[in-house]
């Protein structure tokens, strides 16, 4: 598994579209890897695979996913749903304030975590808690990466008791 620009974004305004073009011939080049592109551009992102792949869905070894790390980013979601991607996924992460109410529909996989490093803001247990119900409910594989804290495994991985590491089903992902 390769998280592509795991520092950066590959969807980013300055990266031109021919670098972009580049990496995606790669990724479909090498697919006995499963690559993981993360993105805060998801409108950006959806625009470019929609040029790309057209109708049809993007291979499955390339998830694509963007991240919520609050209710007022939840747009995204929509971006990525819109997106034609082999696997969606949503990096809620840091988790910096509650997210609401989720329509997972067509999300394969929910990362979920805390931030780390000096100045981390704190997790609150609910807002962990409302975004792993609300995968469980609806069927959408969930990982809780981390509590975090001053090092980012300052808090553990354990919700309620247990780690939460499931991964989506590749063969039953969202088309």
């Amino acid at each position: 598994m390769i998280f592509v620009n795991s520092m950066s974004d590959l969807f980013h305004k300055q990266v031109p579209t021919s670098f972009i073009d580049q990496v995606f011939e790669t990724m479909e080049a090498a697919d006995w890897h499963v690559f993981q592109v993360l993105t805060k551009r998801s409108s950006l992102m959806r625009d470019y695979l929609r040029r790309r792949y057209c109708a049809t869905p993007g291979p499955k070894h390339i998830w694509c996913g963007v991240s919520v790390e609050d209710a007022q980013a939840k747009g995204r979601i929509e971006h990525l749903r819109a997106t034609p991607a082999g696997v969606r996924f949503l990096s809620i992460e840091p988790l910096i304030g509650a997210v609401g109410p989720v329509d997972l529909t067509g999300i394969d996989w929910v990362i979920a975590g805390g931030e780390s490093g000096p100045g981390a803001r704190p997790l609150h247990l609910e807002w962990a808690r409302e975004i792993r119900d609300q995968c469980v409910e609806q069927k959408v594989a969930f990982f809780f990466k981390q509590w975090g804290g001053i090092r980012p495994k300052s808090g553990g991985r354990e919700l309620d008791g247990r780690e939460w590491s499931e991964f989506p089903d590749r063969k039953a992902s969202a088309l």
